[in-house]
This record gives structure tokens, sequence and C-alpha cells, in this order.
């Protein structure tokens, strides 16, 4: 007996329909993963520039048993005006201390300071729970 050829003959009846599919596949590929690239740069961008307010927590040192000091260096637009919340944490995790700390100057836009935060117990950790411009901008 002879032998039956599965394939068709090359170029004599133009692209297969799979050929055609996995041409279609690699387009809407290309153009799903281009806007994902756009959308996730967009969101980006106005994520960083709708910031008004936003602070790092440099260091922190428990004084005493009541008392911490904290080193915090807010950057912020020039103009703007807000809050920044510390906690203090006891060993165990427990919520030892707070301080809202009012950003009020508008002459500067970096503020490097320290605060004191009252404790009711010794804090064996402080955090920046988050700042809060004026307007509901958050950072």
């Amino acid at each position: 007996m002879g032998a039956v050829r599965q394939d068709l003959p090359e170029g004599r009846y133009g692209r297969s329909a799979d050929e055609r599919a996995d041409r279609k596949l690699k387009v809407v590929g290309a153009v799903l993963g281009a806007a994902l690239l756009a959308m996730t740069a967009w969101f980006g961008y106005d994520y960083i520039t709708g910031q008004r307010i936003s602070a790092e927590l440099i260091k922190f040192d428990t004084v005493s048993d009541s008392e911490v000091k904290v080193h915090l260096e807010v950057r912020k637009k020039a103009d703007a005006t807000g809050t920044c919340t510390l906690r203090s944490l006891s060993e165990d995790g427990a919520e030892v201390g707070r301080r809202d700390v009012r950003i009020d100057r508008t002459d500067t836009d970096r503020i490097d300071e320290i605060y004191t935060v009252r404790t009711t117990a010794r804090a064996t950790s402080t955090e920046l729970t988050g700042c809060t411009a004026d307007g509901g901008s958050t950072g």
C-alpha cells in the first residue's frame, strides 16, 4: 500500500485556520499587554502626583515608660497642610500611644522634626500609620 499524505502541499492552499488563529491571538495579546502597561503607568503617575503629603518615620527612641521621641520627615507640596498619625505599640502589640501631628507650615516642601508621643506603658515600636492632606488627599 502507498503512504497516505497527512499534510497539504505547502503554499498551495494559503494559510491554515490554525495559523490564522495563532496570528489573531498574538495580535490580541499584544494589544491587551500594551493596554495593561499603559493603564499601570497611568495609575502610578496619578498616585504619585496626587499625593499632597507623604512622610517617613526615620527613627524612634523610647525615652521612658511614658514617652517616645519620633524623628519624622514630611514631604509635601509647599502649600499643602494636613495631619500625620503616629502610633506606639507595647511588646505584646497593644497600642499604648497615639499622636496626630499637625502639618501647618506652608513655607517649605520638606519638614524634618522630632515629635513626642506620650504613652500609657513602655513602647517597643512606633509606626507612622499615614498622612492626610486637608481636603481629603492621602499619603
